[in-house]
């Protein structure tokens, strides 16, 4: 079925229908920026068709700021760019589109997807792992392992494709076949950063990569924060491996807890800036400290079938000794001691020495030697 967000017109009422919302959404996000707060209350007041229409026809100031976009909007070739590198737009009512996008004040008017993966199936059981761009061998290496990890269990690994800590993740789901989307601060058919040509080729190949802003669409400062928004809101719980106390990884982080998604966090050394974000995320209960796969999966798994197995706790001999067993056998070396020694160091009597040297011989703690007792 062709239709417009594919860069063709739909031939029935229902496909016009969705025809004229796709071009209405995508005109607005050719004229707003993300997160236009304006833009956004525009359009729940009017809708994105008759908002259009207010564009051209209202004088209030706060509209002026659309207006130079306004004269030189040019839909259908946004539109047929996006067909050309194999994406296409996605809108709310959609079956691909991810709900929790709509939890957002403002969210996006549509999406800018390239590849062939189902959007809102992907994000049904995701994790978004973000962090810093000046990531440390250790940041990369937890992020490749802990995003491999959840992708292998079939949870899609959502991240920006800086690098860093969102390359490291988005190779770590690749490395194993699994799902990643790339979500952007720019047009579908950027390679930003540049030197990630090769790795965006593979997410549209494996997932999908997305952006809210239509092709063409250079990346700047702010729109790597809007950015933020749709990671933290298009999926259920957000991973931060490594972040400074400036990363804008932390406010990805905060506005998934705002949105009440589940937040974790790893730690690194107390020493390196690179995770000192991540230790004040935890030590203000912003985030949950995470150190492994099962913990991860814990908190965004099933609940009871994916709880993290408790850790073995290392075992000394004589642990499970009761404790006038243990004091005797904490009275014992290798030099052989008797009975009466035993009993003033132990500072039990000897009756009850002798009683748990014959338990702790059974049980092969102890051993009767020339000159009295040892330990095994």
């Amino acid at each position: 079925m062709s239709d417009i967000g594919n860069g063709g017109l739909g031939s029935t009422a229902s496909d016009d229908d969705r025809s004229a919302r796709v071009l209405a959404r995508a005109s607005w996000s050719r004229l707003a920026e993300p997160g236009d707060e304006i833009a956004a209350a525009l359009v729940r007041e009017l809708g994105h068709e008759r908002a259009l229409d207010a564009l051209r026809t209202r004088r209030e100031s706060a509209l002026e700021r659309f207006r130079p976009r306004l004269e030189s909007l040019c839909v259908q070739r946004d539109l047929d760019n996006a067909a050309r590198v194999g994406a296409r737009v996605v809108i709310p009512g959609d079956d691909d589109w991810p709900p929790g996008l709509d939890d957002l004040p403002s969210p996006p008017h549509c999406l800018w997807a390239r590849g062939s993966g189902d959007l809102r199936a992907l994000c049904d059981h995701s994790l978004a792992v973000v962090g810093a761009r000046a990531a440390t061998g250790y940041g990369e290496r937890l992020a490749a392992s802990l995003a491999a990890g959840v992708a292998s269990r079939g949870v899609t690994v959502v991240s920006g494709a800086a690098y860093g800590i969102d390359a490291a993740a988005h190779r770590g789901a690749l490395a194993v076949d699994g799902p990643t989307i790339a979500v952007l601060a720019c047009g579908v058919e950027r390679a930003y950063p540049s030197g990630h040509r090769d790795l965006l080729d593979a997410i549209a190949a494996n997932g999908l990569v997305v952006s809210e802003l239509p092709p063409g669409s250079a990346p700047m400062r702010q729109r790597f924060l809007q950015r933020n928004r749709l990671i933290a809101t298009m999926t259920g719980a957000t991973l931060v491996v490594e972040a400074g106390l400036r990363s804008g990884s932390r406010n990805t982080a905060g506005t998934a807890g705002k949105h009440l998604r589940v937040v974790m966090a790893t730690p690194g050394p107390v020493t390196s800036p690179a995770s000192a974000g991540c230790h004040e995320m935890i030590r203000e209960q912003l985030a949950v400290l995470v150190t492994d796969l099962d913990e991860v999966m814990e908190l965004i798994g099933r609940v009871g079938a994916d709880a993290a197995p408790g850790r073995p706790r290392p075992r000394r001999p004589g642990d499970d000794l009761e404790p006038d067993d243990r004091r005797v056998h904490d009275g014992l070396g290798l030099r052989a001691r008797s009975v009466e020694e035993v009993a003033s160091i132990a500072g039990v009597s000897l009756g009850q020495v002798q009683a748990c040297l014959g338990r702790l011989s059974l049980r092969g703690y102890v051993r009767r030697v020339e000159g009295g007792w040892v330990r095994s």
